[in-house]
């Protein structure tokens, strides 16, 4: 984790990056932009949402994540979201569908396409990302939110009733009902996205079955989806094979933004 900050905070000193863009009422709801060095018109717009199992994590340790983003000539927002357990994870999905709509907004005047919108996240930012085109149990019907191209999703939970008695029973102290509401395998899948699910080679169960299960779920719904895993990667190393445009992963998220 200290490695990803430092690498995020050498990319950001090269780079043009507008931060804290307000998205809400609160100073961890906004957004960072990271821009290309010369952004054509109509670039491709990708949002990140960054994990931390909802009770933690920042978008400034993640700005190297916009490396395969702006290589393929787009414009990066990453997005920050307030925490468990002062927040609620209702809340937070909330936030996240906010600040999608927000970016949204803001295209015309970033000189961005959106026709061209893509996601990402990892961890719980994988989780939330999957919640921008699908209608949880929670929901009280479709959510509003924009259209996507494309939704990366690396190393995510999407099946949450393991988490209110787990490690993090006193950290984010998730109840059931809430994990019952927000649990993307019990929801239902807005049809358009392409939907790219990965974890790495090295990671626990949870994260290579869920996987697997969001990835049948969506096959079974007609979704268009990839399945992949990513060698030699563990839950945290694996961000170094996103934000890197030569490692496959980020080769991939270089392909999704570069193709939308």
């Amino acid at each position: 984790m200290a490695e990803t900050e430092a690498q995020s905070r050498a990319f950001a000193d090269r780079s043009r990056v507008e931060r804290n863009v307000s998205y809400g009422e609160t100073p961890r709801q906004s957004f960072d932009l990271v821009f290309p060095p010369d952004p054509a018109p109509g670039a491709p717009l990708h949002m990140f949402i960054h994990g931390g199992y909802w009770r933690a994590g920042s978008k400034e340790a993640h700005t190297l994540v916009a490396a395969p983003v702006v290589a393929a000539g787009g414009i990066a927002a990453l997005v920050g979201y307030d925490l468990m357990p002062q927040t609620r994870l209702a809340e937070i999905v909330g936030q996240v569908r906010s600040a999608a709509r927000h970016l949204a907004g803001l295209a015309p005047d970033l000189g961005a396409d959106l026709a061209r919108f893509t996601a990402s996240g990892h961890s719980a930012g994988a989780h939330l990302a999957s919640l921008l085109a699908a209608e949880a149990p929670g929901d009280a019907g479709p959510p509003a939110t924009p259209d996507l191209r494309g939704i990366l999703m690396v190393s995510g939970l999407y099946d949450l009733s393991g988490i209110p008695g787990s490690f993090l029973k006193d950290e984010a102290k998730m109840r059931e009902e809430e994990a019952n509401d927000w649990s993307p395998l019990s929801g239902q899948h807005v049809p358009g996205p392409r939907r790219i699910i990965t974890r790495g080679e090295q990671e626990t169960a949870p994260f290579q079955d869920q996987a697997v299960s969001l990835s049948d779920l969506l096959e079974r719904d007609g979704q268009e989806v990839e399945l992949r895993t990513e060698r030699g990667a563990n839950h945290l190393t694996i961000v170094f094979h996103l934000a890197n445009p030569e490692a496959p992963l980020g080769r991939r998220l270089y392909d999704l933004v570069r193709l939308s």
